[in-house]
């Protein structure tokens, strides 16, 4: 008899997914596992934890898997050893599964212990698709190794492809009989957050949105701070993979075809191929995503100062500005694509820190976190990435005049200046747009 596994991580929907359609369509049992999207494969980087809205959001998500498996008759299980790979092998083994799939992951480490967990299982066959990105590696019209250096001629080159259409949910082929050994998993609260959650909640989202006329003002309203509409706020749910990039492209395409393109509906086009680009860049680079030179090979101007860094954490700079960004981020897990920025260069430019220590700050504490997307960021401001220019330094001053005028967001969020204990141990850098 085949018996099938598959390994859900950042794919958390039924639809979409190709890996689990090929695996559904070759198997006559099946045995669905989920690998906590916290660190699975290895230790981080930084040993990094999910922070608790973080944990919420991620438990809400796959329960919501779980009730679509549940709806299907099927089941979702974890591997509560702390070995993930022995723990995927030991099912293996005691199910006499013959075929495994997952989605490809972008994420460095992620892609080394799959290879891993081939070489301990060469007897079963593997299956790994494309689900996280818009296009596969064929569609693009160069090889992985030949990617641009940086956005604007990645862009140029693929924003006129056309994905695939997305996939319906397969047929899902019952569990096997000899499962009674396994954990399942069992949600311990309720999400509590305002992002949607788990692939109904994220389908919901989807036609909610292009229900309004959000998108036709998006590339006016994507850079504000807070607000009704002024985000699509799809990343979450993209991130933990609720939905596919397919499906929002395909329900932009829809919007368009209904009410009509212009500037600000192409911009939502736009960021899903910044998303994209983010991805190929994580596979192309694999574990220099991670590496204080970055994929440029140029080393920073920056150290680790333990004060500066608990500092900003803790939201006790000497900006007002920043501190209310970082409560909002501790205090739900997200903040606006402008706020990253902002306090990202705050981080390297006038605290001089080390970028990897931010990043692994937000990969804890945001409910979107997507390892391409977090650490190719990161890298792009911190000048060692993708960044033609080198990397970018904000005016602080000049966004707060410019998306927190009045000081509503400051208070919202509650932020105050403080002073650091040392003071020696803070300049005021001179500051450049």
């Amino acid at each position: 008899m085949k018996i099938g596994l598959y390994v859900f991580d950042n794919d958390c929907r039924l639809k979409d997914n190709p890996s689990l359609v090929t695996l559904a369509s070759q198997v006559e049992r099946l045995i669905c596992v989920y690998l906590p999207n916290n660190n699975i494969w290895s230790s981080s980087k930084a040993q990094c934890s999910k922070s608790v809205p973080a944990s919420a959001y991620e438990e809400a998500t796959v329960a919501a898997l779980q009730q679509e498996l549940d709806a299907r008759h099927q089941a979702l299980y974890i591997v509560p050893e702390a070995n993930k790979l022995q723990g995927l092998v030991a099912i293996i083994r005691n199910c006499a599964v013959t075929h495994i799939g997952r989605s490809v992951h972008s994420g460095a480490d992620e892609h080394k212990y799959w290879l891993r967990l081939q070489t301990h299982c060469p007897e079963v066959k593997f299956i790994s698709e494309y689900a996280h990105t818009l296009f596969t590696p064929d569609m693009l019209p160069f090889s992985l190794n030949e990617l641009p250096p940086s956005f604007t001629p990645f862009r140029k080159r693929v924003e006129a492809l056309v994905p695939n259409e997305p996939l319906p949910a397969p047929q899902l082929p019952p569990k096997p009989p000899n499962t009674s050994t396994l954990v399942k998993f069992t949600a311990t609260g309720d999400y509590s957050g305002d992002f949607y959650a788990g692939e109904k909640q994220a389908q919901d989202k989807l036609k909610q949105y292009f229900q309004t006329d959000a998108a036709k003002q998006y590339k006016e309203t994507r850079n504000a701070l807070c607000g009704d509409g002024f985000s699509t706020q799809f990343s979450p749910i993209l991130a933990t993979g609720a939905v596919s990039p397919r499906q929002v492209k395909h329900a932009l395409n829809q919007f368009e075809h209904q009410y009509g393109a212009n500037e600000s509906t192409y911009w939502i086009w736009f960021e899903l191929l910044w998303r994209e680009y983010f991805q190929w860049y994580a596979l192309k680079h694999q574990h220099r995503l991670f590496a204080f030179t970055g994929v440029k090979n140029k080393k920073p101007t920056t150290s680790f100062y333990p004060e500066r860094f608990q500092k900003w954490c803790q939201s006790k700079t000497p900006s007002a500005f920043i501190n209310a960004i970082m409560t909002e981020l501790r205090e739900t897990g997200w903040i606006s694509n402008r706020a990253r920025q902002i306090t990202a260069s705050y981080f390297v430019n006038e605290l001089q820190l080390d970028w990897r220590y931010g990043a692994a700050f937000f990969e804890q504490n945001l409910i979107d976190y997507d390892v391409a997307a977090n650490w190719g960021n990161w890298q792009y401001i911190a000048g060692v990435g993708a960044d033609p220019r080198g990397g970018r330094h904000f005016n602080l001053a000049k966004q707060q005049s410019m998306f927190d005028p009045n000081g509503e967001y400051i208070m919202r969020w509650r932020g105050t200046s403080h002073k650091l204990l040392d003071t020696r141990d803070y300049v005021d850098w001179p500051l450049e747009e």
